[in-house]
């Protein structure tokens, strides 16, 4: 079976998966207020950049669910640093993608779309197996690439640190730089959902092929969790977050998400990293 059949083209979601979600959100009202701010940074499949266009799973089901009860979205492209930075200060209403954390519950409601958790990611080789966190710490030998704004939870953010503290980590801007030092050697694995840095890889000719020799190692100090959308509550009117609170769960429940998953990417990327809510 070839690449070709599990990778489809960015802006494409099943018509009848989109017809579920669209079946199954909230009765027609006003919409929303306003425009809703959504920036955007390339993350796999669930943002898809193209010079100025912005497809993937999240913006094309949100223009859809938008275009049909009366919200009107806007994607400005920023590096995933500057997209957290503005959610965070309450200049933006939606941060998608989003794994649920303490620090960001404070400010947002969550609402999960999809079970993901990040992974140990490396090109094959025959080094020993990494089984938990502790395990790579001590390997000390082993570069580490991480992207800048990402976060999976308290124990990723204390592994960073620490792999930073010994000298170990690239903090790249991009999920792409980190394959391009994965394929270079330059670093020796990275840490994030396996989908996003598969995404990246099929973008970028220079590491074509990549994708065939990753290995993936989760750790008991990557759990599973959940990932989706977070409602901004410092820059959204009550009723707005509200309506797409209801608008993302109903949303969520038909399973949309996870079928535009499966259209992007292969099964051994998808199994052990990626489930329905």
């Amino acid at each position: 079976m070839t690449r070709k059949r599990y990778f489809l083209t960015g802006d494409k979601l099943a018509a009848g998966a989109l017809a579920l979600a669209l079946a199954a959100a909230p009765a027609a009202r006003a919409g929303c207020s306003r425009e809703i701010l959504v920036p955007v940074s390339s993350s796999g499949a669930n943002v898809v950049i193209n010079q100025d266009t912005v497809n993937g799973v999240y913006p094309d089901l949100l223009r859809s669910l938008g275009a049909k009860y009366g919200c009107q979205f806007v994607f400005p492209v920023v590096p995933r640093a500057r997209q957290v930075a503005m959610f965070e200060a309450g200049k933006a209403d939606l941060l998608i993608p989003a794994t649920r954390t303490p620090t960001r519950d404070q400010i947002a409601l969550h609402v999960p779309m999809i079970g993901s958790r990040a992974m140990l990611i490396s090109v094959a080789g025959s080094r020993p197996a990494i089984s938990n966190a502790h395990e790579l710490l001590e390997r000390r030998d082993l570069r580490v690439a991480v992207v800048r704004g990402f976060d999976y939870g308290e124990p990723y953010m204390a592994l960073v640190k620490e792999l930073e503290h010994q000298g170990r980590l690239f903090i790249e801007v991009d999920v792409t730089a980190v394959a391009r030092l994965l394929q270079a050697g330059s670093a020796d694995l990275t840490i994030m959902g396996p989908s996003i840095l598969a995404g990246a890889i099929k973008r970028d000719k220079r590491v074509v092929g990549l994708i065939d020799k990753l290995r993936l190692e989760p750790i008991p100090e990557l759990p599973w969790n959940y990932s989706g959308a977070y409602i901004s509550k410092l820059a959204l009117k009550a009723e707005d977050q509200e309506f797409l609170r209801e608008l993302l769960e109903k949303a969520a429940r038909t399973g949309v998400v996870y079928e535009g998953y499966q259209r992007y990417y292969p099964p051994a990327i998808l199994n052990d990293s990626v489930r329905p809510r």
